[in-house]
């Protein structure tokens, strides 16, 4: 009969304490009830001034260099039948999970930061900069931000004094570069709404731009797009580049010389028709002998020529567009529905946990009492 008494016990307490705490969470139920309508009112504010943003994204496959086989082949083809020998891709590739660094770097972030976007509002386009420094103000949300979470920086920039705002160009021409504190400020926004994600299993990369206004999403996103494509492509192409370059110079430099050894070959010709004495035959082989040696180094340079630009389009990457930059019709944020259940559940979690947290608070402070007036006695 006592186990049977015992076994039951365990189950006894265990429903007197949910009993308990079902009790205790009735009891503070106008708390949470509050809690969760302050949360709820802070979720609503916040969903109502968040400010719109649009999202226009595109999606690419770049082409690596041994799959260039088909343009490759058809090329060096060509080349074999009129005697040029084209030798291994001279151009070294950017692995796609390089493309952040790329997309993050502060040449292609200035030169971004001049992308033209139409803007409502606006009679014609203005660049990415002068709407972020002169057009667009911030929302309620934004100057409360500002002077709340922000207050501290800004106190302290008000103390430090205004930077000195250095010209950039200047030391750009030495070799260097160099941001003014509003090229900060604005690079600060581009990592913010510029995102790139890459796929190494299926090979693609996609490229997102978020901006307020749909037009100039799309055209931030083309533009990223655009400069993503010439930088990988310089960098590929480089190598080739140089050396065609150096190999037209040489042509040019030469073409000169055959033709002034053509022309004085062909004018001794000209004057010495009727002559057959043994220094005007020595002239004319001498004649000849400097123009077979222009001829064939004029010859072969002419090959090589056509060699480097057939390589330089050999080693031009191509990039497969899959999903082509489009004006996006809905917004991307704030999605105001989510924003209301996700601080309205906060609310109800920070409630219940504040009648918790007021009963085991209360309990330690009897416990606390009973065992002060133990130690009375």
């Amino acid at each position: 009969m006592q186990e049977n008494n015992k076994n039951i016990s365990p189950q006894t307490d265990d429903e007197i304490d949910l009993i308990q705490l079902a009790k205790t969470l009735w009891n503070g139920r106008r708390t949470v009830i509050k809690t969760t309508l302050i949360f709820m009112a802070l979720g609503l504010f916040i969903a109502l001034f968040s400010a719109k943003e649009y999202t226009a994204t595109t999606t690419m496959v770049p082409q690596s260099s041994d799959g260039s086989s088909s343009m490759g082949g058809s090329l060096s083809g060509l080349a074999a039948m009129a005697g040029i020998n084209l030798g291994g891709s001279t151009g070294s590739d950017i692995p796609p999970t390089l493309y952040p660094k790329v997309l993050s770097s502060i040449p292609f972030q200035k030169e971004l930061m001049q992308t033209s976007l139409t803007i409502e509002g606006q009679e014609k386009q203005i660049t990415f900069a002068d709407y972020y420094l002169e057009v667009k103000k911030p929302g309620l949300l934004g100057y409360i931000k500002k002077y709340s979470i922000g207050l501290p920086g800004l106190l302290i920039k008000a103390i430090k004094g205004e930077p000195d705002k250095t010209d950039s160009q200047e030391l750009e021409d030495g070799g260097l570069l160099s941001i003014s504190e509003d090229e900060k400020q604005l690079i600060e926004i581009l990592n913010a709404q510029l995102s790139i994600e890459v796929n190494d299993k299926d090979g693609y990369v996609s490229l997102s731009a978020r901006m307020p206004e749909a037009r100039a999403a799309a055209q931030l996103a083309k533009k990223a797009q655009e400069l993503l494509q010439e930088a990988i492509t310089n960098f590929k192409i480089k190598k080739a580049q140089e050396q065609l370059a150096f190999v037209e110079g040489r042509y040019a430099e030469n073409e000169i010389i055959y033709n002034a050894a053509q022309d004085k070959l062909a004018r001794f010709r000209d004057q010495n028709k009727n002559m057959s004495s043994a220094v005007a035959q020595t002239q004319l082989e001498r004649l000849q002998s400097d123009f077979s040696m222009a001829s064939s180094v004029y010859t072969e340079l002419a090959k090589q020529l056509e060699t480097q630009k057939i390589q330089v389009k050999e080693d031009t990457p191509v990039f497969t567009i899959i999903e082509p930059v489009s004006v996006p019709i809905e917004k991307s944020k704030p999605k105001r529905p989510m924003i209301l259940i996700i601080w309205t559940f906060l609310g109800g979690i920070v409630g219940v946990g504040m009648v918790f947290g007021k009963e085991f608070l209360a309990s330690i402070k009897e416990q606390w009492n009973t065992k002060s007036e133990k130690e009375d006695i």
